[in-house]
């Protein structure tokens, strides 16, 4: 098992909120239509963990936190074929 940190700070015209509530919040719907290529679909399971497709066969993750205020999002990949030596 490891540990992963990732931080990204992103500059645009778009206000934060509304990325944010884009990015992330919306993403079961936005992400599968800006990038067909890479991600076939986002499915939420039972509102919390996540399945996505891509050049992956699936990966799982469980969202740990959702900071509106702060627009952070804490997550835990629990599942998959990503987990299995490639990283």
């Amino acid at each position: 098992m490891g540990v992963f940190t990732y931080e990204d700070e992103v500059t645009c015209s778009i206000p934060p909120a509304k990325m944010f509530k884009s990015a992330i919040l919306d993403s079961d719907n936005l992400i599968p239509k800006i990038m067909p290529q890479a991600i076939k679909c986002v499915e939420i399971l039972r509102r919390r963990p996540i399945h996505i497709g891509s050049k992956f066969k699936s990966m799982t993750h469980r969202v740990d936190a959702i900071d509106k205020e702060n627009f952070t999002i804490s997550y835990t990949v629990i599942d998959g074929d990503v987990l299995s030596g490639g990283i």
